[in-house]
């Protein structure tokens, strides 16, 4: 029987509410249905990694303690900032507390073990992140698969419920979007070391899988840079820099392109495609070869 996708998706920075990926999510199930047939739709399984709600309580405090502290202009784009800038700052672990990075991968290690129990142990693993989100997710990875060397946290790893998926065995894809891990690799000498895949355990999970990381970025978006060309890990790494035109017809020409990512449909077009082949990869079908075309037994 075919295993069913595992599919987590990661928001970018700011104050994120439950439902930032609905129309990303029904737009795979329309496309990835016409690819390999609708009886196949429900062999996705999403679960929203809403991340924000880690910091949020700190930023709330910390505005509090800042508004009676003397006269502050433009106090509507000074709350912005704590909501949105905070975000990237409070992630980064400080050598004497990690509690804000641990309470982020906290969350992200809960919604993995929920597609576990979902989708099966073993089921393979795709990722679709944004902004943020693909630090987040490139950051949580990169821990998992360093195994004893992990910088993950002990309260982190108390989450884990020890499956192949949760342990970072079935990953199999990664989309970034809009990804400042670029401007993130300035914290190394070399611009950093990259997320290694596959894991030698998927080639035993899912022989005929072929992991891929795409890199989808808009070249109006200052936030999200290709990542190839930063290093020969990088370039190992990443499977395609690809570019796109996202937003509407007021923002695709600028950076606010950058939160057209989640509604566009040619990403969510190729997203779909890839979720199709390794669907019908893991599952011994015929992998699709071009968009619309139908699946069948391979011979």
């Amino acid at each position: 029987m075919p295993h069913p996708l595992a599919i987590a998706f990661l928001h970018g920075i700011g104050r994120t509410a439950p439902g930032y990926s609905a129309w990303m999510e029904r737009a795979l199930t329309r496309r990835f249905a016409r690819l390999v047939g609708p009886a196949s739709s429900p062999q996705l399984l999403f679960e929203e990694v809403n991340w924000s709600a880690a910091l949020q309580s700190r930023e709330d405090r910390l505005w509090q303690r800042l508004l009676p502290d003397g006269p502050m202009r433009y106090k509507s784009l000074r709350r912005f900032m704590v909501d949105f800038a905070a975000d990237a700052i409070a992630y980064q672990p400080a050598p004497s507390d990690r509690s804000a990075y641990d309470a982020v991968h906290r969350v992200v290690a809960g919604r993995l073990a929920r597609l576990a129990e979902r989708a099966g142990p073993r089921a393979p693993l795709c990722v679709i992140a944004h902004s943020l989100g693909t630090v987040i997710a490139s950051n949580y990875l990169y821990d998992l698969m360093k195994g004893e060397r992990s910088f993950m946290g002990s309260s982190v790893r108390a989450v884990l419920n020890g499956t192949p998926l949760e342990g970072g065995e079935t990953f199999a894809l990664f989309y970034s979007m809009g990804s400042p891990i670029a401007l993130w690799s300035l914290r190394f000498p070399r611009f950093g070391e990259p997320i290694r895949f596959p894991r030698a355990d998927l080639s035993r999970h899912h022989p005929s899988l072929e992991p891929a990381w795409i890199n989808v970025y808009d070249p109006d978006d200052v936030i999200g840079y290709p990542l190839q060309a930063l290093n020969a890990s990088y370039r190992a790494a990443v499977t395609e820099d690809r570019p796109v035109d996202v937003g509407s017809i007021f923002t695709r020409w600028n950076p606010l392109s950058h939160v057209g990512y989640w509604n566009n449909g040619r990403v969510a077009d190729g997203i779909a495609e890839s979720l199709a082949e390794v669907w019908l990869r893991s599952s011994g079908l015929e992998e699709v070869s071009e968009p619309g075309r139908a699946a069948t037994k391979s011979a």
